[in-house]
């Protein structure tokens, strides 16, 4: 059972369509048992970090989370919350990745970052089996993650920033892959096939 965390983060039903679209089988919920008991966990978002991570709070779901050790993936905002803190709101993330969300300048480059943009370094053949260096993705963020040793693939946007991370079982992309056409939804596959 693949779990879809439902956390009132935006862009849930793009997800579902692809999850649907690949007859996966998924539940949307926010219920701690059936998200710890789940085989894949899947925090999807598009918001604000620290009201994000306040609705996590909330739920009772950071505990939750961190302890999880099947394959987890965070797409957009999903992923900076892996991260230990982001300059969004000032906000303390889920820790589970030390590296630190920053703010494009938008002196140097138009913010948000948004549309289509390659991504390359591949250092992932899990995630990105399959998926010709240079492929194509569909960007919306205005925050980024700094290269790291965590960083799992590379795009460019006036400076070079982690388009994926990866820690343990813990994978996040910075794109979206439910609206990334072919390429996407083979991310998505690859994460389903874990």
């Amino acid at each position: 059972m693949i779990v879809l965390i439902d956390y009132g983060a935006g862009n849930t039903a793009s997800v579902i369509n692809v999850l649907k679209d690949l007859n996966a089988d998924f539940v949307l919920t926010n219920d701690k048992q059936i998200i710890s008991n789940a085989d894949k966990i899947i925090l999807p978002g598009v918001g604000e970090a620290s009201s994000a991570m306040n609705k996590l709070e909330e739920l009772g779901l950071i505990s939750i989370i961190k302890e999880l050790t099947k394959p987890f993936l965070g797409i957009c905002l999903g992923m900076q919350l892996l991260c230990s803190k982001t300059e969004e709101g000032d906000a303390d993330c889920l820790n589970i990745i030390p590296a630190e969300v920053k703010k494009f300048d938008s002196t140097k480059s138009k913010v948000p970052h948004m549309g289509w943009n390659s991504i390359n370094n591949f250092n992932d053949e899990i995630l990105f089996r399959n998926i010709p260096e240079n492929s194509f993705y569909y960007f919306a963020h205005s925050y980024y993650v700094p290269e790291n040793q965590f960083t799992t693939s590379v795009c460019n946007y006036e400076i070079n920033f982690s388009s994926s991370i990866r820690y343990k079982n813990f994978f996040g992309v910075q794109f979206h892959p439910e609206k990334s056409a072919e390429q996407g939804i083979q991310i998505i596959k690859n994460y389903l096939s874990l």
